[in-house]
């Protein structure tokens, strides 16, 4: 499902990151896709977003009226689309695609680290230096730790998937033996 979340909310981000970069407002649409992104989030919210009873206008009126004034009359279109559209559930994603872009747009790349344990500072500057050099961008490191994983780590920076835990090679000669 995050995959096709990712698909229904890539062409708001987009657009919304055009028009941000044109009106050279990045920042304010990020602090109102993030306002969004919350609203939309929240239990009670969600839970009207996503009841098929409740007329779309409705979730709409209801999702302006606690934003307020604190959105642009731009990034309350793109709520009013969105609504119309049935689409509000892809808002968390929509922010974070948003962000993503504007990261790209200053040449850093997110890159996200799954390690069976923890990775200390120094650690963290080896692999972002490293990186850095095979990716040709600067990178912002993001660090999970997942004990399923079992040993090692893995690197996903957009398409790019390095898979060097014990659990992936675990599944790839498993994989294999099966042939």
């Amino acid at each position: 499902m995050a995959g096709d979340t990712t698909t229904v909310a890539r062409p708001y981000a987009e657009a919304a990151f055009t028009l941000a970069r044109e009106s050279d407002s990045l920042d304010s649409w990020s602090t109102a896709l993030e306002l969004l992104a919350s609203i939309t989030c929240n239990d009670e919210m969600a839970e009207q977003i996503a009841n098929p009873n409740v007329p779309r206008e409705r979730v709409r009126d209801i999702l302006l009226d606690i934003a307020g004034s604190q959105l642009s009359a731009e990034a309350q279109n793109l709520a009013k689309l969105m609504g119309q559209n049935n689409r509000l559930f892809v808002m968390p994603e929509v922010a974070r695609l948003f962000e993503i872009l504007k990261t790209e747009q200053r040449g850093v790349r997110q890159v996200r680290i799954r390690s069976a344990f923890d990775i200390d500072a120094a650690q963290q500057m080896k692999l972002a230096a490293v990186l850095k050099t095979k990716l040709n961008a600067d990178v912002e490191l993001t660090v999970d730790i997942d004990p399923a994983l079992i040993g090692g780590i893995e690197i996903r920076a957009d398409d790019l998937v390095i898979d060097a835990s014990v659990r992936g090679k675990l599944q790839k000669l498993a994989a294999e033996l099966r042939i």
